[in-house]
């Protein structure tokens, strides 16, 4: 049996005996009713990838047989999370990074004060949040060796973060923790928990409450992500956080970047996003037109293409970081770099989840509605070396990685060595400083 399978079932039939004593899960009990929306669900995916799958094959996979084996699961699930989990076990049978299910929104949120992130094999904490209990017994740079009694590495790490932060959150969480000085310890570290509302009037009849806070909350989140730049000297340093950009906002950016000599392009954390926007910002570095990559998928696909911005191509030096949180868009437009030796790529190991899907959004209910979605693939992604990128990623050219002395110091020492290689000089503790992280309001 494959390692992720084990993961999700231990995970999924499992979680309830293997959580320590003070650690609560935050789920809801099933009866007949939760059973039946959880089958619905489980039914979705299956009708969703037989249908849109790039590979009408499904990878060799019986997907009846695996459907009907996943269906008696549901039946014995003990929560709801634990029957998400059974749904993203089902789908992960693919081994595919962009096929994933999006569960509804719970009526409790959950904020457990603190992330961690790879660097190279290992995972550490990078952010704490202020007044948080993570506060009180985690610092940046420390280590996590486990989590909730699973260990924590690169080949699991994936699943582990996805059923914990998204499928099943925690009121707690059990850490085993290293410090820079190499000691050890375990804490527990309580979670925050914000009750929702279980019903939101989308009418506006309850003065359109409802509807403004949903407007607040995106509003936020697009702050979070909004496009970050400074200007130092002759180079200009852009904080990408997401390939979600129309063609004159790329266009603006660019233009910033023309008037310097160097770009760093930092796209550690980028998840990926729009291939219009992963297009125009390709054309944006070249001075002709290329193809990004081919598109393998149930029918003849016409390739990925980026068409060049010709006189308006910024033509200076360009350093591209990337991180195991790079993924996607952000994965190919590094690896076009490299293959058009069109600049340097540094930092860590992308995360090595890129192919081509559509979301999917679902629902069940009449006048009150339960929302949800799917990712799926349209289409494997082949790079002009003939190869993909999923499972993969790309090595950068200089593979730098910060230690735990450095995340607990404040210092960014690969964004040090990219202004470096840019031609200005530039601290790691004030590289570190250039783009403050924000926490989301709780």
């Amino acid at each position: 049996m494959p390692k992720s399978r084990i993961l999700w079932l231990s995970l999924a039939a499992a979680l309830l005996a293997c959580l320590p004593v003070g650690i609560t899960a935050t789920q809801q009990k099933m009866d007949s009713f939760n059973i039946d929306r959880s089958r619905g669900i489980l039914r979705d995916a299956y009708d969703l990838v037989k249908k849109h799958y790039y590979d009408p094959k499904i990878h060799g996979l019986d997907w009846d047989a695996r459907y009907r084996e996943y269906e008696e699961k549901i039946k014995n699930a003990p929560s709801i999370g634990q029957a998400f989990g059974v749904v993203a076990g089902f789908l992960d049978g693919l081994k595919d990074s962009h096929v994933f299910f999006s569960p509804p929104a719970r009526t409790n949120r959950v904020d457990y004060g603190y992330r961690m992130q790879l660097f190279g094999d290992n995972a550490f904490v990078t952010r704490i949040r202020p007044g948080s209990d993570a506060e009180a017994k985690l610092h940046i740079g420390d280590q996590v060796v486990g989590f909730n009694h699973f260990d924590v590495n690169r080949s699991d790490y994936k699943q582990l973060t996805y059923y914990f932060w998204t499928l099943a959150p925690q009121q707690a969480t059990q850490l085993v923790l290293r410090d820079p000085a190499g000691q050890q310890r375990e804490v527990l570290v309580a979670a925050k928990t914000r009750q929702m509302k279980k019903v939101l009037d989308l009418t506006g009849q309850d003065a359109g409450n409802d509807i403004w806070q949903l407007i607040r909350e995106e509003q936020n989140s697009d702050h979070i992500v909004r496009q970050r730049y400074v200007e130092l000297g002759d180079a200009m340093i852009w904080k990408m956080p997401e390939f979600v950009l129309n063609d004159s906002e790329v266009d603006h950016l660019f233009g910033i970047a023309r008037k310097h000599k160097a770009l760093v392009l930092d796209l550690r954390g980028d998840p990926g996003g729009y291939i219009d926007t992963l297009a125009r910002m390709v054309g944006s570095v070249l001075e002709h037109d290329v193809k990004i990559a081919d598109r393998k998928g149930r029918k003849e696909l016409k390739p990925q293409l980026a068409k060049s911005r010709g006189g308006n191509a910024f033509t200076g030096k360009l350093i591209v970081l990337v991180d195991s949180s790079s993924a996607s868009a952000a994965e190919l437009f590094a690896r076009v770099v490299q293959l058009e030796h069109r600049g340097t790529v540094l930092g860590d190991h992308s995360s090595g989840s890129v192919m081509e899907a559509h979301h999917y959004p679902c629902s069940q209910g009449a006048d009150t509605k339960v929302f949800y979605g799917f990712s799926i693939t349209d289409a494997d992604l082949i790079m002009a070396d003939g190869n993909s990128l999923e499972h993969v990623g790309v090595t950068p050219d200089e593979i730098m990685l910060p230690t735990a002395h450095d995340l607990a110091a404040g210092r960014d020492p690969v964004l040090a060595r990219a202004a470096e290689l840019a031609g200005i000089p530039l601290e790691p503790v004030a590289a570190g400083k250039l783009f403050p992280f924000e926490w989301l309001p709780l």
